[in-house]
């Protein structure tokens, strides 16, 4: 397909295409002539994944072209392509998590909660330091809260981790399957955030809703003392 085909089928201006290009995002396509290329479907699919990392994620141009040397670097690997795309993984050198790099002592709650699941996660998952620091501030805020009390969420994020994966796994192009996972994990925490506030709603009316003052709706008057 030509450049504006791309375009079209992309959502992507020409211009932007064309930057991508200069800026080594996307590759080159095929020449037709010294001013013209071709693209396939490949194209189509990094510009859908450049787009998910650089609007959704929320990534700079340079930092989206790390992430996207990172995923063809490991793209017969899916567990660290995957990772790369939930930004777990860091778009350089190496993976975090192993032997030689446990971090786990510098954030010993979510290690106490990992442990207890029995997952197995990086010792560099950013997500450590995030459950450490929430609990911690809590507690500054005198609302007693442990790891302990996060294992009925462990759980139910675990079904949905199951499920987020099961969504992606028949997807067979490693660039489709890195873009998918960018956008349920980002573009979807909102709406579980949402849904979440739709159920404490709920469950608070089916405890609680009884509980409130009673109507101060006017009551009809007696028959025939109408105003």
């Amino acid at each position: 397909m030509r450049i504006s085909e791309l375009s079209r089928r992309s959502g992507v201006p020409n211009a932007t295409i064309k930057y991508y290009l200069r800026e080594g995002l996307l590759p080159p396509g095929r020449a037709t002539a010294a001013t013209q290329a071709e693209y396939d479907e490949t194209h189509l699919r990094r510009l859908r994944l450049i787009r998910a990392l650089t609007g959704v994620r929320g990534l700079s141009v340079a930092a989206a072209k790390q992430v996207l040397d990172a995923m063809a670097e490991h793209r017969g690997d899916t567990h660290e392509l995957l990772g790369i795309a939930f930004g777990i993984r860091p778009a350089g050198t190496g993976a975090p998590g192993t032997a030689d790099d446990d971090r786990s002592a510098e954030h010993p709650e979510a290690a106490a909660l990992v442990d207890a699941m029995g997952w197995s996660v990086s010792a560099g998952n950013p997500a450590r330091q995030i459950i450490d620091r929430t609990l911690q501030t809590l507690r500054s805020l005198d609302i007693e809260y442990d790891w302990q009390a996060l294992l009925p969420y462990a759980e139910l994020a675990e079904r949905t981790a199951r499920h987020d994966l099961d969504r992606i796994e028949t997807i067979t192009d490693p660039l489709e399957k890195a873009e998918h996972a960018v956008l349920l994990t980002f573009l979807l925490e909102p709406a579980l955030m949402a849904l979440r506030r739709l159920a404490q709603e709920n469950e608070s009316t089916a405890r609680h809703g009884g509980d409130g003052p009673a109507s101060t709706a006017r009551p009809a008057p007696p028959e025939g003392h109408g105003p």
